[in-house]
This record gives structure tokens, sequence and C-alpha cells, in this order.
């Protein structure tokens, strides 16, 4: 297990389109682990394999609710004192996933990306979707989802098409969004 380097634009590997899946081994399952360890430590909800360089369809992803069983977590920032609730894991693993059957009604969620650190923007996407993918072990599986899971996945499954949610956006929003991004890596 092992965290790596997540690329961030202008990188022109985000820009690749990823290869399918055909070898379900070893090297596909360190992957993954190493993607979850660098998912929760950057710390985010979901990541693609080319986020992390390697061009293939395969996607990680915790949406990483509150556990409402666990005690709440004292916290103190800046000198504000207050309670988090724990989350739970609920780590998913998408390979090769494709979209059967979005629904005609959309969702606009304010989404960002790890890709593009601290910046967020609202991006409209089928609300519901019907969604194909194979497991570790190459094994089929298909589901309904909705909400934060249907955008998070679409998101995510925009990655392997060498899209990110910034090119959703106008081009003027986009070209301001870029904008915000250098001036918070030249005060960084």
């Amino acid at each position: 297990m092992a965290i790596r380097e997540i690329l961030e634009v202008p990188d022109a590997r985000l820009k690749v389109v990823s290869e399918p899946v055909t070898k379900f081994d070893d090297e596909l399952k360190t992957l993954v682990e190493d993607m979850f360890d660098t998912m929760y430590d950057a710390p985010g909800i979901g990541l693609a394999a080319i986020q992390v360089g390697v061009p293939l369809r395969v996607l990680v992803i915790d949406l990483q609710p509150e556990d409402p069983d666990a005690e709440p977590v004292a916290c103190n920032h800046d000198g504000h004192h207050h309670h988090h609730q724990p989350t739970k894991r609920e780590p998913r693993v998408f390979i090769n996933p494709e979209i059967l059957d979005p629904s005609d009604d959309h969702s606009i969620y304010s989404e960002g990306c790890l890709s593009v650190p601290e910046i967020y923007a609202e991006v409209e996407r089928p609300a519901r979707i019907r969604a194909r993918w194979q497991d570790l072990d190459g094994k089929v599986h298909e589901e309904e989802m909705d909400g934060l899971m249907a955008t998070c996945l679409q998101h995510e499954m925009d990655h392997l098409e060498g899209i990110l949610f910034i090119d959703h956006l106008s081009r003027l929003k986009r070209q301001m969004a870029l904008k915000k991004l250098d001036k918070l890596r030249k005060v960084a």
C-alpha cells in the first residue's frame, strides 16, 4: 500500500482516454489499494486511476457518510471548539464502468476534484443512472444510482475519457477557475 502522487491540471496525462482493464490480477489489486490510500489521504471521495498516472478504466469511490452510531469527536480549529460526527468507510471499486440509462431529469452539485485542488463549481448531470461495472475479480454488477453516488460516478467516469469537471463549465467560468487555481498555487 502506498500513497501516489495525484496529477493536477494542466498535466497533459489527465486528458488521456483510459484503456479497458483486461487482467484482473495482483497488480490491479495493488493499484486499487494504493488508490484508496491516496484518496483517503488527500482527502477525497473519488479517484480515477488516470489521476495517479495509470490510464486504466478503474475508479474508487467512498462517500464516507457520517456514522450515526459513533460518538462525536471534539475538535478545535483556529480556537473554534466544536464536534465532528465520525464517518464510516464504504469503499467501492468500479472497473470498466459504463452508464446504461441516464435519466432525463438533471441535478446540480457543487463539484470539486483532487486534480483541480481548492476549486468548486456547480455542474449539471443526470440525476439518476443505471451503471454496469466489474469488480476486482471481473464479476459484472449493475445498479440504479441517484444523489451523490450518481454524481460522483459520472464525475469519475469523465476522467476515463480525459474530461475534468471544469470542462463542463462555460469558457469564462473555466478560465476564472483556472486563474483562481494559479493564484492559490502562487500563495502556497
